[in-house]
Parts: C-alpha cells; sequence; structure tokens
C-alpha cells in the first residue's frame, strides 16, 4: 500500500509540471504577440515615407562618383567624412554633407520658397535643439519644406509646426553608422 501512495503521489506533481510548463509556454506566446504587434503598430505609425537605405558609403569630395541617391533630397547613402554645423544655415548643404548628419542622428529641415516669414518660422522650431537639427534652403527641390531623417522623407506646402516636431521626436539622436570594422 505504501508502494501505491508513492507512485500516486508522484503523478501529480508531474500533471502538475506539466500544465505550469503549459501554462508557462501559452503566456510566453501570448506576451510574444503582444510586444510584436506594439513593434509593428510603433513602426505603421512612424511619420514620412520610407525609403531603402543606400548604405554608409563615405566619398572624399562632392565630385567623388557614387550612386544616384533615391529620393530628393537623399535619406541615406554616400557622404562626406564630415558633418554640417547643426542649426540655421542660409545657404544650401550639398547632398553629400547633410547626409551624414542623417547618420549622425539628425533631422533635416530645408525649404524651397523665397519666403523669409516660412524660413523665420522654420527657424524658431530648430532653435529649440541645440544640436542634431539642421536648417536650410534646397532651391532645387520639388517641394516647398522636406524634412529627412534616415531613409525618411515628409514634404509639406506650409508650415505645420507639430508634424514637423513629431518628425524630429522620432528620429532626432538615432545614430546610424554602422557596427565598427563594417564600413
Amino acid at each position: 500500500m505504501a508502494t501505491q501512495n508513492r507512485r500516486g503521489s508522484n503523478r501529480t506533481p508531474r500533471k502538475g509540471r506539466r500544465w505550469t510548463v503549459g501554462a508557462g509556454i501559452a503566456a510566453a506566446v501570448v506576451v510574444a504577440v503582444i510586444v510584436g504587434y506594439f513593434a509593428y503598430r510603433a513602426q505603421a505609425d512612424l511619420p514620412g515615407q520610407k525609403f531603402p537605405d543606400q548604405g554608409n558609403l563615405h566619398v572624399q569630395t562632392v565630385g567623388d562618383p557614387h550612386e544616384a541617391y533615391n529620393s530628393t533630397p537623399p535619406t541615406s547613402g554616400p557622404h562626406l567624412p564630415y558633418i554640417a554645423p547643426w542649426g540655421i544655415h542660409t545657404r544650401p548643404i550639398t547632398n553629400e554633407l547633410q547626409v551624414h548628419n542623417l547618420e549622425d542622428g539628425g533631422v533635416v529641415i530645408q525649404y524651397n520658397c523665397d519666403c523669409p516669414d516660412v524660413a523665420e518660422k522654420l527657424a524658431a522650431i530648430v532653435r529649440k535643439y541645440p544640436t542634431q537639427v539642421v536648417l536650410a534652403p534646397y532651391p532645387t527641390m520639388p517641394t516647398r519644406i522636406a524634412l529627412t531623417a534616415w531613409t525618411r522623407l515628409e514634404t509639406m506646402d506650409n508650415v505645420d509646426e507639430a508634424r514637423i516636431e513629431r518628425f524630429i521626436k522620432a528620429y532626432r539622436g538615432i545614430d546610424h553608422h554602422p557596427p565598427s570594422g563594417l564600413r
């Protein structure tokens, strides 16, 4: 009889262990689904049009041959080994220079108009950020205002401070350098 009780008592913990393992696996699956959903939603809700990443190739001069950029203004690709100073510029910044600012986690805001009122409204926004935001004219782009970050472009016809701030908050400070040794 003592042998039967031992066997019977051994079965209950095994069933309990199976149930615990099964519940643990089910809980892990539920957590993974929830995390995946929110990660997807966070990516889907990011501002701006996404462009394919054109890499981080350094060129030594603006005249060095390289593949054409896949957006105007550019959002990634070949660039110079140094950055434009953060802040407000009154002259256009070459594509190869501004792309390095994007790689360093910067947001570049550009305008294509003879519109001092627009430039001043944009400058007021840029002044809020001591680093990693640049404002410059871009006289050859097809839109009036463009916001760029690494692989992202948002365009607008008028200053929309809420949209601009949302774009800056989404992308400013995200470094895009490749891991060491992969450059």
